[in-house]
């Protein structure tokens, strides 16, 4: 039997408005990003006519010739990628073992641990205690000083825990029943199990560590060692002390304006989020929600 309910005129106009303005704060929130990729593929002469350039005549790829031929860029991009990749991986380990360790009832001084890791969410130590302890291990102008004071986050732990609490325990006897030890069952069954949440929090662990920005400015002074944002932030400033006072005379390139060539930054150190993110996009609503809610 056929029970559709008809809608009025002015719920389908309501529904009608709502599309629209939504359509229209999607636009603006898309505006500003599209403009950063016009303006870098602009060429120089077009975009020093000035105005609101939004579509270019004529497509170049100088601006992004010049930022991959610096080393200083080169060198940043390769240390932002080396703090997503590993620091992604040690968070995820850090994570989630300490997640199925608090989820198993026999741990001794589980109900402390976990007192213990849900105040780190109520409570912030501040800026100069952390900085102290950073100075005192040593890791001022570290790169381990980007990884190790951010290695977890006892909110992605609670969320983990929750999960892990959704795994019956008898699995866990019935692996050490054939012979497992906690090592083995966590290899061979825990983990294959939990690959949606550990692929979700792997993109938020990997998003922060890419765009690591105010911790490198609390504890990287040596210019060399800077992650891809702060290299980005002083071109914002002034391109050619970022990127090197020598940089354009080396590369033949002296008649780029700064700004393609700082839209072109943008681009290049936001294109990896972007690709990335298509592919673990599936498991977010699987893999963050998991075990948050109680069946």
């Amino acid at each position: 039997m056929n029970t559709k309910i008809k809608s009025s005129f002015s719920e389908r106009a309501f529904q009608t408005g709502i599309i629209v303005v939504l359509s229209l704060v999607g636009l603006l929130c898309l505006f500003p990003f599209y403009y950063i990729v016009v303006v870098s593929f602009a060429t120089p002469a077009e975009f020093r006519l000035g105005g609101l350039l939004l579509f270019p005549k004529a497509w170049t790829l100088i601006s992004y010739e010049y930022i991959l031929s610096t080393k200083a860029f080169v060198k940043s991009a390769g240390i932002s990628g080396f703090l997503a990749i590993v620091g992604t991986v040690a968070s995820l380990i850090a994570t989630s073992t300490l997640s199925y360790g608090l989820s198993r009832r026999r741990l001794k001084g589980r109900k402390l641990l976990m007192l213990m890791i849900l105040l780190t969410t109520l409570f912030n130590p501040g800026i100069i205690p952390g900085y102290l302890v950073v100075k005192e291990l040593g890791m001022i102008n570290s790169i381990s000083s980007l990884i190790i004071p951010v290695l977890t986050n006892g909110w992605y732990v609670l969320l983990m825990k929750g999960f892990f609490d959704s795994i019956p325990p008898s699995l866990d006897e019935a692996a050490h029943i054939d012979g497992c030890n906690d090592i083995s069952v966590w290899f061979r069954i825990i983990l294959p199990l939990s690959l949606p949440s550990l692929a979700a929090f792997g993109l938020f662990y990997a998003v922060g560590y890419w765009n690591t920005f105010f911790t490198a400015v609390l504890y990287i002074n040596n210019h060399e060692r800077w992650p891809l944002q702060i290299l980005l932030q002083n071109m914002l400033i002034d391109s050619s002390t970022a990127m090197g006072v020598n940089a354009l005379v080396e590369t033949g390139m002296q008649n780029i304006p700064s700004e393609t060539k700082k839209m072109a930054a943008v681009v290049i150190s936001t294109l990896p989020i972007l690709v990335v993110y298509p592919f673990l996009q599936k498991h977010f609503a699987k893999g963050a929600m998991v075990g948050s809610v109680k069946e």
